[in-house]
């Protein structure tokens, strides 16, 4: 995220006025260890190989002190404006320039914290005061961190803007393709449907015009595939709502297909031996379904 109103972030830190005149305030003091405060900060970088390498040119070191020393006197002087936005942006970019990592960054303003907070606890004996001034150098601490971060943040996504930007449109196409085919198969759900629902009116004609028992039992069956149906149906259609997809509706589909073969097998007196294996099928999926079904209401 781009930032380009200081004083949004300073309303989202609640930084007011008062705590602009605290900082004033303490400028006087602050000004006194900025030689100090440059020297301890640069004094802790080189003791971590990661960031010596940085600054191992006694002309760069004496810059960037210069730098540091300047950044952290402007931390006091009240005014907080577009230019001091910059001037933030700018101190974050020179350390991207020396390819410093952000955890170093990050763990060095924590540095500054305690050097000030040390400063703080020696000048002001009063608690009322100093925690008074504690909270408004710890906004203005915050509210750097956070635009040196985003310095940061910027960088990393100009690095991968390309292959960020590919891989945004190839997720969009595949999320489009699939719901594509999501009304696919919607539609083909309700060809079946159709059928189904033919077949529903020829069995009853066999009941009228045939045997009763035989006529009731096929009209159950498909009575049954068209529950099943109509449950698909349902779940494909809050599929589609962005709803949570139901396993267990794909066990009741071959639980209800085994049963009405089973129906149609005890009409014609098929094998008694694959008649016990498709109700041992039954049972089966039975456990099945009751351990999915557990399983998607949190209960297992």
């Amino acid at each position: 995220m781009s930032i380009k109103n200081i004083s949004q972030i300073e309303q989202h830190y609640h930084f007011t006025n008062e705590d602009a005149q605290n900082l004033r305030d303490l400028q006087p003091i602050m000004e006194q260890y900025k030689e100090e405060l440059a020297d301890t900060f640069y004094n802790t970088l080189l003791k971590f190989p990661e960031t010596a390498g940085f600054l191992s040119d006694e002309k760069t070191l004496r810059r960037r002190k210069e730098t540091l020393a300047d950044w952290f006197i402007n931390l006091f002087n009240g005014v907080y404006d577009y230019r001091y936005l910059l001037n933030i942006q700018h101190v974050g970019r020179s350390y991207i320039k020396i390819k410093l990592n952000a955890h170093y960054m990050n763990s060095s303003m924590y540095l500054v914290r305690r050097f000030c907070l040390d400063i703080l606890e020696r000048h002001f004996e009063k608690p009322g005061e100093r925690i008074k001034l504690t909270r408004s150098l710890e906004k203005i601490l915050d509210i750097n961190l956070d635009i040196m971060s985003s310095a940061y943040r910027e960088e990393e996504l100009n690095k991968v803007f390309l292959s960020h930007k590919l891989e945004g449109k190839l997720i969009r196409l595949a999320e489009r393709f699939s719901y594509g085919m999501n009304l696919v198969l919607v539609l083909a759900l309700m060809g079946i449907s159709i059928g189904i629902i033919g077949l529903f009116g020829s069995d009853i004609w066999s009941l009228l015009t045939g045997r009763m028992e035989h006529g009731v039992i096929r009209i159950l069956g498909t009575l049954l595939m068209l529950w099943v149906m109509i449950e698909l149906m349902d779940t494909e259609i809050e599929h589609l709502k962005k709803g949570k997809f139901s396993i267990t509706i794909f066990v009741e589909v071959v639980i209800v297909a085994v049963i009405r073969d089973i129906l149609v097998g005890t009409l014609e007196h098929g094998d008694p031996q694959r008649q016990m294996v498709l109700v041992g099928t039954v049972l089966v999926l039975g456990v099945v379904y009751w351990l999915i079904s557990r399983a998607e209401t949190g209960k297992g």
